[in-house]
């Protein structure tokens, strides 16, 4: 098959490389998106990024330890940005609350997040516990002090209707929502995207996704690594359409009585695997499916793009953060097939931009996107929007197995949770 090449006229496999500012402007152009904005290390002065009089942004962070913490680090995260600057933190957990003063010394200790709402009126709200089921509460209590952007961690809230609050807040606000799929801001999806568009994997025919598959395995993994997935399928196959799906407890149809509240407030759950189809916008399928304690370690947690002239892989929290696999994937050729890097710089290439993963990893390219999307007006990479979009997903999986498997449409007519309703009437 043909090396694909990008707009400029660069073999993406050859031994050319783009320059890193030639590369991004491409890719940005391509795109649409502000790559050059997110890509700036963190010792690098953004005087772009600063309110317009020229102050740091004043974040307060809200956590609570021994009830989600502080997720994946978004209480020091801001430490690594010059443009932000910690004021405050509130933990309900006495001793968490004294932990927490040596991680952001100089930071104003409050036991009550409203009250640190009220006295601080921080612009940007870190949202950090991992536990989704305080999410809404104090998503609605930081829009309705005044802040003018959120980095919540994910999954995003428990419910539709939940996020349905969430969403008309901030139309009414104008306040700017951001979550932790980290993932979604990885400058290489722009150039998967590309290749996928110049053919290097032929006609893309579905995305398949799974969780962890660890003792999570079934609707836990799905609520919490589940989503992560889903914000990559979406990125790539647009908003899901239709769900079909079955959740199974042992080799049996999962019943209301398997119902039982989930771990880390995501409200009821049951079964031990679900399989899931949705039709998506772009026309082609995606797939999620998790079976407890069936994943191996390094080989879960991803998405899969399938053509019929080979594989993109995509390892979630990875570095790299994709691999190519060239070859119809359902011919048994004999031939060696070896899965090759997929940088910014293209197929096989070094990556150019020096410490990448830990911009990822450390939120970094979140936190300026977000920070972008306030002073430009526009939604954030991964906004509300999208986790409306996610939760939905979720839930569609949930309405379909209480219906025997019926495809489900978008937008979902039952805004609340239909394990709650179908405990109830058994």
């Amino acid at each position: 098959m043909a090396v694909p090449h990008d707009v400029s006229g660069a073999s993406f496999g050859s031994s050319k490389t783009l320059g890193r500012r030639e590369f991004l402007q491409s890719a940005t152009c391509a795109a649409g998106t502000l790559l050059t904005a997110r890509i700036i290390r963190a010792e690098e002065p953004n005087p772009g990024s600063l309110p317009t009089d020229g102050k740091r942004w004043r974040v307060g962070v809200i956590g609570h330890s021994g009830h989600g913490n502080y997720g994946h680090s978004l209480d020091t995260c801001w430490l690594k940005v010059p443009e932000t600057e910690v004021l405050a933190f509130a933990d309900a957990n006495a001793a968490g609350l004294a932990k927490q003063q040596v991680k952001l010394p100089g930071a104003k200790a409050f036991a009550d997040y409203r009250k640190m709402l009220v006295e601080v009126q921080p612009e940007i709200v870190a949202v950090g516990p991992r536990w989704l089921d305080e999410h809404r509460d104090m998503i609605l209590a930081a829009i309705d002090s005044g802040a003018r952007g959120i980095y919540c961690e994910k999954p995003f809230c428990r419910t539709p209707a939940e996020a349905d609050e969430i969403l008309a807040a901030c139309r009414k606000s104008g306040c700017r929502v951001a979550l932790a799929h980290r993932n979604r801001y990885h400058p290489a999806l722009e150039v998967v995207q590309k290749l996928i568009a110049q053919g290097a994997i032929g006609q893309l025919l579905e995305l398949r996704g799974r969780g962890k598959e660890d003792q999570r395995g079934g609707c836990q993994d799905l609520w919490v690594l589940g989503s992560h997935v889903f914000d990559l399928a979406r990125y790539f196959a647009g908003n899901a359409q239709t769900c079909s799906a079955s959740i199974q407890q042992g080799k049996q149809a999962a019943a209301p009585h398997d119902l039982q509240q989930g771990a880390e407030g995501v409200g009821l759950i049951a079964g031990d695997r679900l399989h899931a189809r949705f039709e998506m916008t772009q026309g082609v399928p995606f797939y999620f499916d998790s079976i407890r304690n069936a994943g191996v370690a390094k080989a879960g947690f991803g998405l899969q793009l399938i053509g019929n002239a080979g594989i993109i892989d995509l390892r979630a929290d990875e570095e790299p953060i994709a691999h190519l696999l060239q070859g119809n994937p359902f011919d048994p050729d004999p031939a060696p097939r070896a899965w090759v890097p997929v940088t910014t710089a293209g197929i096989a290439q070094p990556e150019p931009i020096a410490g990448l993963g830990g911009q990822v990893a450390s939120h970094e390219l979140v936190i300026r996107d977000l920070l972008s999307s306030i002073r430009e007006n526009r939604p954030a990479l991964c906004s509300e929007h999208d986790g409306l979009a996610i939760v939905e997903m979720i839930h569609g999986i949930f309405q379909s197995h209480v219906q025997q498997a019926a495809t489900i449409s978008f937008p979902l007519k039952t805004r609340g949770h239909i394990f709650e309703e179908w405990k109830a009437i058994s």
